[in-house]
């Protein structure tokens, strides 16, 4: 199954008690205690107060633009996000049927709204051990999550170590997460620079970007976005010696993303002048985000 970056709307582990804790105001309309009763994993704690205190006219535009910032394709006509969102709840509702609480309700439901199937799901009926009890153990990746049966009544509680996965869990797939989508603005590029020399009058400019760094726009299945940058050498008369201007097309996949994350995008360029003292002046720009880091240092030749 797909994922989508719905990961970067969701933080702590009180998610998955948020409607215990905030139970819906009586006073609202049918259609507004559904909207909040379904989105209860989603909505923010300054979010869902000012949804209460719109006038019940003002809500439709409200519910309009919650789904729209959380489109990862918002030129598109389908709000992928929305769509796997309530499509999981359906599936958490089939196959958690056990007790009077909704599939989706319960923690096994939770989690698998929140993170989807996990990789892997080992089920031990009656116990891992004859004494034991019931026991399901989650995987997503290398990341086990254990839900026991007390009862034996079909309903499995997340155990209290697991919550401690849970919150990793959800930290470490946010993080591992593309950055997509056009009001995900930063106005600064976080890369690094290199200068390093090579023979009198040369020298190899390096330029490191983590992937984890690079904002990218979803196009269907692929992450694209593209880097430009520029570079020059002046001289003491402020006349340039040595000028540089690039583009660089970067296209993903998912899989690729998640490949490379922890890894840096590479550029790599050969200074040549003469002999001598400059200044170089260098800038590099994300052209999906409008982030860029802009550079004046000192280079010897």
């Amino acid at each position: 199954m797909k994922k989508i970056p719905w990961l970067l709307f969701v933080f702590s582990l009180f998610l998955l008690h948020f409607c215990a804790i905030n139970p819906i105001p009586k006073s609202l309309d049918p259609e507004s205690k559904e909207f909040l009763s379904k989105v209860r994993y989603l909505i923010s704690k300054d979010e869902r107060e000012a949804f209460v205190a719109l006038l019940a006219s003002e809500r439709q535009n409200f519910i309009d633009e919650f789904w729209k910032k959380r489109d990862p394709s918002p030129l598109t006509e389908v709000n992928e996000f929305k769509v796997e969102y309530y499509k999981r709840i359906e599936e958490a509702n089939l196959l958690f049927k056990e007790g009077t609480t909704p599939g989706w309700l319960q923690d096994r439901g939770r989690l698998y709204v929140l993170l989807g199937p996990p990789s892997n799901r080992e089920s031990y009926p009656r116990g891992i051990t004859f004494y034991d009890k019931p026991t399901e153990i989650w995987y997503y990746g290398f990341f086990p999550v254990v839900f026991i049966d007390d009862n034996w009544t079909g309903y499995y509680r997340l155990e209290a170590g697991s919550a401690i996965q849970v919150g990793e869990l959800i930290k470490t797939e946010a993080m591992l997460l593309p950055r997509v989508g056009p009001d995900k603005r930063k106005e600064i590029l976080e890369a690094r620079s290199e200068v390093k020399a090579v023979r009198a009058g040369e020298a190899l400019l390096q330029v490191k970007i983590p992937y984890k760094n690079i904002w990218f726009k979803a196009e269907g299945t692929a992450l694209k976005t593209t880097l430009e940058m520029s570079a020059a050498l002046l001289d003491a008369t402020g006349k340039k010696a040595w000028e540089y201007n690039q583009s660089y097309s970067l296209a993903l996949s998912q899989e690729e993303f998640l490949k490379n994350i922890r890894e840096d995008y590479l550029i790599e360029v050969t200074i040549e002048a003469t002999p001598g003292t400059y200044t170089m002046n260098f800038s590099l720009k994300n052209t999906a985000d409008g982030s860029q880091i802009q550079k004046t240092d000192t280079l010897i030749l």
